[in-house]
């Protein structure tokens, strides 16, 4: 065997040789003529009720699926923002015929998938099942019931989600740059955040469904294995009697370009990463003229390729960053140009400075004949996987009929790709870059970074946000004479007093945590001021535990150990020991009192906490109270830096002394709840709890 791979070998090698020697590399090869695209026809007709529906046949698999549009208006949502989508999610949820766990086993009954959101739903099953599915179907379409449990179980959900993505600088960086691309007060641009939750009710809900789900404003979409004729049975069965109705619409004032580039920051402290965002609004709708020569540009400049110009000068030349894109998106109301990444402190103007150089080189120079053929040949193979699937057969079909583009738009796609030439490249970027009128947003840290950015907007000024885009509220100045360790000091007194805390020598909690949904139990244990245990299990398996004996320690995921290291060693010192705070010193510790910020609504000390590397953490304690309420830090990760934030909560008084019952982690876009039921000071504890060999 080895004797015939040896000969294929040589011979192969040979073939090689052989084809190399009369190869011309000199000689550019000529390109390829673009490949006809078969799309597939479809067919369309028309409800008396308006309802346009649209049938592309595939009779590969015996599938089919149904797509319901809402070509509705943008709305905005107002002191209510967060209603029009949680009233499209909520519509599968129940019926005046069935509750939403009913119809989820009738979904799993026949294998199907169901979803439904503010602009229609989608339902998938086997051509067999197809009449059950639609049964459901129509029945959420025309019977929804929006239980109001239902309501509130989704609101809470929604405002845990929404106070995780208040320390999660990418979701800020999202709100900041479509506030300020678009404005607050268009349907882009506004926010939904606690309070506008907070304000919705059933009705509104009611209210979106009565006024925008109306067959005459809609497209019914069905691919797959049936018929026209077959659908066309199907849809007057199940949706003729969908009545039509007159639907509001609305204009909004186009957003504008700022005069020159303006930088908005909203502080994040003690990030040790710049999340920044090159962005502004464009005019540039599906089916334009312009829109692949666009397409090619945006690509050029740091599309999905890896070979993108900003990737190659921040990654790759710069080691600035794991990542840097850009974006061109095209709308029917308005669209954006977004350019983007994650940079270190240290280097995020020098990155904004390259970003500008980039965008701005598109506009000076044609780009060279070997990345406009590389970005072509990219985007006609990413064309050509996308037909793969039936449903962007469907998704074409819809988008001709309802923008009125020409039949053959996308059958002649991969032809008009590869007619874009350098110069089609450089005008579309003259017309739609705009490399001195951009809005450039930062979340980072205020400290370290916003000073350097001053010099990239036309009025020398730095604009402040606050998480939602709106302005930031400044720190007040303390009082006179007050300082962190008076802070300090009013917190141990309104805990029970020093005396007391020194009084405690045992300490156990029980409790609850809850992550992603899964509830696990949770004990944590203090002996002799100076030993720690914790534990966390679901029944008789433990997660997870710490072990430390008062000198040494472990940590155990799954029954692997690990040994503390030296620092968390001298992290359990503090953490055992109630009156730590008041002798930051002996645990390498300066303290700072930055003024007075707010949490939730309450006044609250800010104190920054800087560790013998550098390392800050922010604390925040009532102005009234003096509890302690919240903590931010950033910790280096595998995945990267993280911001963790800890809130405190729902103190409850044992033996004299407050104890924080209820505490919120959120790390990056995971939250932590854990919930004490059971709080003992001085129990008896054994030593064999303690144990680390």
């Amino acid at each position: 065997m080895k004797n015939l791979q040896y000969v294929l070998f040589v011979a192969i090698a040979m073939m090689a040789a052989a084809c190399s020697q009369s190869l011309d590399r000199s000689i550019r090869p000529v390109p390829a003529t673009a490949p006809q695209i078969q799309i597939g026809d479809y067919s369309t007709f028309q409800l008396d009720n308006g309802l346009k529906v649209i049938v592309v046949e595939n009779h590969k698999l015996p599938r089919v699926a149904y797509q319901l549009t809402i070509d509705r208006d943008p709305i905005m949502e107002g002191d209510k923002a967060g209603y029009v989508s949680m009233a499209g999610d909520l519509l599968k949820n129940g019926t005046t015929n069935k509750s939403k766990a009913e119809i989820d086993e009738e979904v799993d009954f026949i294998g199907a998938n169901l979803s439904t959101y503010s602009t229609g739903m989608f339902g998938s099953s086997l051509s067999k099942h197809s009449e059950s599915l639609l049964t459901l179907m129509q029945d959420i379409l025309m019977n929804p019931a929006f239980p109001e449990d239902e309501v509130e179980k989704y609101k809470k959900q929604t405002l845990s989600g929404l106070t995780s993505s208040k320390t999660d600088p990418n979701s800020i960086s999202s709100n900041i740059s479509a506030a300020m691309c678009y404005g607050l007060d268009h349907p882009y641009g506004e926010q939904q955040t606690e309070e506008t939750t907070e304000n919705i009710s059933r009705e509104d809900l009611v209210n979106y469904y009565n006024s925008y789900f109306r067959p005459n404003i809609s497209y019914l979409t069905i691919v797959g294995d049936i018929t026209p004729a077959e659908a066309e049975a199907q849809v007057k069965k199940y949706f003729g009697a969908w009545e039509k109705g007159d639907v509001p619409s609305h204009t909004y004032d186009k957003p504008g370009l700022p005069e020159g580039n303006k930088v908005c920051f909203a502080p994040f402290e003690g990030a040790v990463q710049s999340v920044f965002e090159i962005t502004f609004p464009v005019e540039l709708k599906t089916g334009d003229d312009d829109a692949i020569a666009a397409s090619v540009m945006s690509n050029i400049l740091g599309g999905g390729v890896f070979g993108g110009r900003l990737m190659q000068n921040l990654r790759e030349d710069k080691a600035f960053t794991y990542g840097a894109r850009a974006s061109l998106s095209r709308d029917s109301e308005i669209g954006s140009f977004s350019a983007f990444a994650s940079v270190r402190n240290e280097v995020t103007d020098s990155s904004v400075v390259e970003f500008l150089y980039e965008i701005d080189r598109l506009t000076r120079e044609a780009v060279e004949d070997t990345t406009l053929e590389f970005i072509k040949n990219y985007m006609t193979g990413s064309f050509a996987r996308s037909l793969e699937s039936s449903q962007t057969i469907a998704r074409f079909a819809l988008n001709i009929e309802r923008y009125g583009l020409p039949k053959d738009y996308y059958a002649n796609y991969l032809t008009r790709l590869n007619a874009v030439t350098k110069d089609d490249v450089l005008r579309v970027a003259q017309k739609y870059l705009k490399p001195d009128n951009a809005y450039i947003t930062v979340v980072g840290n205020r400290e370290e970074v916003s000073e350097k950015l001053e010099r990239f907007s036309y009025d020398g000024e730095v604009k402040f946000l606050d998480i939602y885009g709106g302005d930031y509220q400044e720190l007040k100045a303390a009082p006179e004479g007050m300082t962190a360790m008076n802070v300090i000091q009013k917190y141990v007194e309104a805990v029970g007093g020093e005396e007391k805390l020194a009084s405690v020598n045992n300490l156990e909690q029980e409790g609850s945590m809850s992550v992603q949904g899964m509830s696990l139990n949770m004990v944590q244990k203090v002996k002799d001021k100076k030993k720690f245990y914790m534990s966390v299990s679901m029944g008789p398996q433990v997660f997870s535990e710490t072990v430390f004996d008062g000198k040494k320690g472990f940590n155990s995921q799954m029954g692997q150990k690990v040994d503390m290291t030296k620092d968390e060693i001298a992290e359990m010192a503090m953490r055992t020991d109630l009156l730590s705070d008041l002798r930051p010193e002996d645990f390498g510790l300066t303290l700072t009192l930055k003024g007075i910020g707010d949490v939730e609504g309450e006044a609250a000390y800010v104190i920054e906490s800087t560790d013998a590397y550098g390392a800050t953490t922010t604390e925040y304690y009532s102005v009234e109270s003096g509890l302690k309420l919240m903590s931010t830090s950033t910790e280096s990760t595998p995945q990267g830096d993280m911001i963790i934030t800890t809130a405190v909560s729902s103190y409850k008084e044992v033996d004299g002394i407050k104890f924080p019952s209820k505490i919120t982690q959120i790390v990056g876009p995971q939250s932590i709840e854990i919930e004490f039921s059971s709080i003992k000071v001085n129990p008896k504890l054994s030593n064999s709890t303690f144990k680390v060999n």
